[in-house]
């Protein structure tokens, strides 16, 4: 069995759902949906979030092991230089070097995309997303306190912030997922994450 990563498809939105919808559960604060979103919903996500930005999935032999996606951090205009992420692994396969793969990939992804900031919210406690995070350079920025209310509870989410890129004066506007896959150093990018994975 061998593994990669890919760029997602919709044909992935079956296996991308299976792997999302238990943290929609009241027993979950990860995600702050209640309600898992179906196939339809899941499709319908990837391809909007493909016009612009990465999401990815480790692949092996046609299962998909874990997604990470990028997305608009703010509509505003000055926030185009900035993007949130997330990385979700297949139960039973954390600790195997794949949410680390996904980001190293998704990152060098986005610096040749031409983006500056990934921010990252995590609902609190999650010692093992924190882990992961500040092992991959985020740094803290801040606390939502009592910010969401699911399970029967109020949740903190806190903000982590990577910078990607040193600022420049006159940054030209990011470039658009189509148009950054036939740059050179794409391939590259994708395969940067690989010697993470040990599955």
């Amino acid at each position: 069995m061998s593994s990669t990563i890919r760029l997602a498809t919709e044909h992935d939105a079956d296996q991308i759902r299976a792997i999302y919808a238990p943290f929609c559960d009241d027993s979950s604060p990860t995600s702050f949906e209640i309600q898992a979103p179906d196939v339809d919903e899941m499709r319908r996500r990837v391809a909007k979030t493909l016009a612009q930005h990465p999401w990815l999935v480790c692949d092996r032999d046609g299962e998909t092991l874990g997604f990470v996606y990028a997305g608009t951090h703010r509509e505003r205009a000055a926030y185009a230089w900035s993007v949130d992420v997330s990385v979700y692994v297949r139960d039973g396969l954390r600790r195997s070097g794949i949410g680390r793969a996904l980001y190293t990939s998704l990152f060098q992804a986005l610096r040749l995309q031409g983006y500056y900031n990934a921010f990252a919210g995590i609902t609190l406690p999650n010692p093992g997303s924190v882990g992961l995070h500040e092992a991959l350079g985020f740094e803290p920025v801040g606390t939502y306190r009592n910010v969401g209310y699911k399970g029967g509870r109020w949740h903190d989410v806190a903000w982590w912030r990577l910078p990607l890129l040193d600022p420049a004066p006159a940054p030209a506007p990011p470039i658009a997922l189509p148009a950054a896959r036939l740059l050179d150093g794409w391939e590259s990018a994708l395969a940067s994450g690989m010697p993470w994975l040990r599955v």
